[in-house]
């Protein structure tokens, strides 16, 4: 038996080509990008380059993409065609809407033309990263490039843990420089400044490594967590966990801890809704859940409370900027939006009205034509994936990214960090490209 035979197992095969554990290395032009911009990842940080370097990279392998496209024949063979699945086109689409919303919401509320063009550099750098950074997962990139690079990030941050400890206790300053790259333009220092640690409007101490702030670590670290799950290696898996989860616990982020402990249970269980043991024990909760609803309730409500006063003062911004983003919407443009944020009131600590919150943020920026650019590939995304994910681990991957997406809408723009949790949004393209009635070379589950 040759290595890249099949050993049956029941009703699927699972592929014994497996990639050498310490033989992980880029095999190809995208393969090299991709990997060269993780494992450098605190030298991009160092030189304030992470997010020219996140915001610049989709775009390079979207034309990548398109050459490789172009240049395409029936003579190409099958493993180097271009196949974009539909789920893509569809998030292509919603991102076009971003724009669209984006124009007219500016044009209603009379706004300049450089006001425009300056937000849709914006979107270039933001929402459509959303659509380009799963459109080019369909290329020849092996999920375990992008999980070892992951582990590799994560030992990164455990191997400087002693200075970011040390740093606040000797009293470094916050930020060390604000990197010359500001000149390319950016939404703020804060997103090409050096930082040993940062002090919160409340007084916490918390880090933020190389994001611009604390709850921006924490969802990087929550996508990671899933990412080096997927690691095969045992010593590298570790590195990942920990660094991760250690990653998670210095940003001082609710969110993180939350998104940490419950996405890979949730993604574990809807990955395995075909197994008669899954279904018997989801119908035993639901029928637990009615007989004891009442205390459920009050529980819930207990820990949500618990979990507004951990950081009262931040619930309170984010609740003012949540209601008045929700009544401007409502009340002075539904349906495209008022086109930009705006800045917010001394109550709310001047924070833009439309910020800390993806899906209010939408309605007051691009208004319902926003929201359904965003909620449909999302939804339609969920679907597939749950599909794939009986059989694939890179669709499993996928799916507790595209979960840990959903949880950050509700405390993050998405747009503003995607430069940060790119490597994410590839591997929800590699699991939109698996076709269900195939077998996979990224070991099928068995039955």
């Amino acid at each position: 038996m040759t290595a890249n035979e099949s050993i049956p197992t029941g009703k699927v095969f699972i592929s014994k080509e497996v990639i050498p554990k310490q033989a992980i290395q880029p095999e190809n032009f995208p393969e090299r990008l991709v990997w060269y911009s993780m494992i450098w990842t605190y030298g991009f940080y160092v030189i304030g380059a992470t997010y020219i370097v996140g915001s610049l990279l989709s775009w390079i392998l979207t034309f990548y993409l398109l050459l490789k496209l172009w240049i395409q024949t029936e003579d190409t063979p099958e493993t180097e065609k271009i196949r974009i699945p539909f789920l893509v086109w569809v998030w292509i689409l919603g991102m076009i809407g971003m724009e669209v919303a984006l124009i007219v919401g500016s044009l209603d509320f009379d706004l300049s033309t450089g006001e425009i063009i300056k937000s849709s550099i914006g979107w270039a750098k933001g929402w459509a990263a959303l659509a380009l950074y799963p459109l080019v997962g369909v290329l020849n990139i092996r999920p375990q490039i992008i999980y070892r690079a992951t582990c590799i990030i994560c030992l990164h941050t455990l191997l400087l843990s002693p200075i970011l400890i040390l740093a606040p206790i000797l009293h470094f300053p916050e930020v060390l420089y604000v990197s010359p790259l500001r000149a390319v333009g950016g939404p703020s220092d804060q997103f090409f400044d050096v930082s040993f640690y940062e002090v919160d409007f409340d007084g916490q101490i918390r880090q933020r490594l190389f994001t611009p702030w604390g709850p921006a670590l924490g969802f990087v670290a929550s996508t990671y967590f899933i990412l080096a799950l997927k690691e095969e290696d045992r010593k590298w898996r570790w590195f990942g966990i920990i660094g991760s989860i250690y990653m998670g616990y210095i940003c001082k982020s609710r969110l993180a801890l939350v998104s940490l402990l419950f996405t890979p249970v949730f993604t574990a269980l809807l990955a395995r809704l075909g197994r008669p043991a899954i279904l018997i024990l989801l119908g035993l909760g639901s029928t637990l859940s009615g007989i004891f609803a009442p205390n459920i309730v009050t529980t819930i409500d207990t820990v949500m409370t618990k979990f507004t006063e951990a950081r009262a003062a931040s619930s309170k911004v984010r609740s003012i900027l949540k209601e008045i983003a929700g009544h401007r919407w409502e009340t002075e443009a539904p349906i495209w939006g008022h086109g930009v944020v705006e800045a917010g009131p001394h109550v709310a600590e001047f924070m833009p009205i439309g910020s800390h919150h993806t899906w209010y943020g939408l309605l007051f920026v691009k208004g319902l034509v926003g929201f359904y650019s965003l909620a449909i590939p999302m939804v339609l995304s969920f679907i597939v994936l749950v599909f794939k994910a009986q059989r694939s681990q890179t669709a499993r991957a996928g799916l507790g990214i595209l979960f840990t997406l959903f949880l950050y809408t509700f405390g993050e723009n998405l747009e503003i960090l995607a430069y940060l949790y790119w490597p994410g949004l590839i591997i929800m393209g590699s699991a939109f490209k698996i076709r269900p009635s195939a077998p996979q070379s990224d070991h099928e589950i068995p039955s």
